[in-house]
């Protein structure tokens, strides 16, 4: 099954050294029967575009998280072969899964990363991230903006070269 892990360019990093995307838990996104059950007319690649952006919106929070990367959201997808049955607890649409395990780095299918030139609508989506937790409007209408960035895809052999450009922290905060 492809999931879809919120990342950051440092952790990003951090990954590809270690060889493994992790610690165990992770927090992922995938095709789930919730989301399925949401886009009951959405064909296979809707289905994992939508799985793909819950996890793109993840990422701002990690990026709220560690102020001093780039304000730029990474997508990891990788390939795993068993994922957990959603608990019940899970909402209509809904794509996140939890993994009890790391993911080795050769599963990892592709990065997808936000442009250089997003870093400024992802970066009012960060500094707003945890006001738009709470519901505000404007804060929530920061982080849908994200949404209208497109994520630049990235085969694996290609990260260290990407990594190596943007530097040790992932590139300077803008």
């Amino acid at each position: 099954m492809r999931v879809y892990v919120p990342s950051t360019l440092h952790l990003l990093s951090a990954a590809c050294n270690a060889g493994e995307v992790g610690p165990a838990p992770l927090t992922a996104y995938g095709v789930t029967p919730a989301l399925r059950e949401w886009y009951v007319e959405g064909d296979d690649e809707e289905l994992e575009y939508a799985a793909m952006a819950q996890a793109a919106r993840a990422s701002v929070g990690l990026l709220a998280a560690d102020p001093g990367t780039a304000r730029r959201r990474v997508v990891i997808a990788a390939e795993v072969s068993a994922v957990p049955p959603a608990d019940g607890s899970v909402e209509l649409g809904d794509a996140r899964l939890e993994l009890h395990v790391v993911i080795p780095w050769r599963s990892v299918a592709s990065v997808h990363l936000d442009a250089a030139q997003a870093t400024t609508v992802i970066g009012k989506a960060v500094e707003l991230w945890d006001a738009a937790q709470s519901g505000d409007d404007n804060a929530v209408f920061a982080l849908d903006s994200c949404e209208g960035e497109d994520l630049l895809w990235y085969a694996t052999q290609e990260i260290p070269d990407l990594l190596a450009a943007e530097g040790p922290r992932g590139g300077q905060r803008t």
